[in-house]
């Protein structure tokens, strides 16, 4: 697969067709960049605005494709485009995602870090709307799955493989 951002490198700093700063180094699946002529995976376009179930379906296929960058993506555009009063649910979700690159990547401290935060915002979310399955999601299982990850990664020290400790958005996975 080539890279699939658009833009051009101008000195020593990408942007894109209106001139705003990007990187359009192709990236692994964890979000990495890659040097420049490296195959990489396809980036998550950016901007998208989707129903909030296509954003639930979309994440959670990437995420069991073990790209919780790109998730990542998926839950920023939500929040960044959905109604005021959800944009903290979805920026929590984004939180996760990004947890799980982090722990993936080899990230302990900061994995740990971003999947309490997370786990802590969509608790207060939850408990603040009265909503514990918006969308079908489940919240108390995500809480608990980012809360015990968070807690393996430190005790186990090590990476862990993005694919196998992904969640499942409607009903969580347990993590050992």
């Amino acid at each position: 697969m080539g890279s699939a951002s658009a833009g051009r490198q101008v000195g020593a700093r990408d942007r894109d067709d209106e001139g705003r700063a990007r990187n359009a180094r192709p990236r692994d699946g964890l979000g990495r960049p890659l040097p420049y002529g490296s195959d990489g995976v396809a980036r998550q376009p950016e901007g998208v605005v989707r129903a909030p179930e296509e954003s639930v379906a979309e994440a959670q296929s990437l995420l069991d494709a073990g790209k919780p960058f790109h998730a990542h993506e998926v839950f920023e555009d939500a929040w960044k485009s959905g109604p005021e009063d959800e944009r903290a649910l979805w920026r929590a979700l984004a939180q996760l995602a990004v947890g799980l690159t982090h722990a993936a990547r080899g990230n302990v401290t900061g994995g740990a870090r971003l999947l309490r935060r997370g786990a802590g915002a969509l608790a207060e979310w939850a408990s603040a709307t009265g909503r514990r399955r918006p969308y079908d999601m489940d919240l108390t299982g995500l809480t608990a799955w980012a809360r015990d990850l968070a807690e393996a990664v430190e005790r186990d020290g090590e990476s862990v493989d993005a694919r196998d400790r992904a969640p499942r958005l409607r009903g969580a996975r347990g993590v050992s």
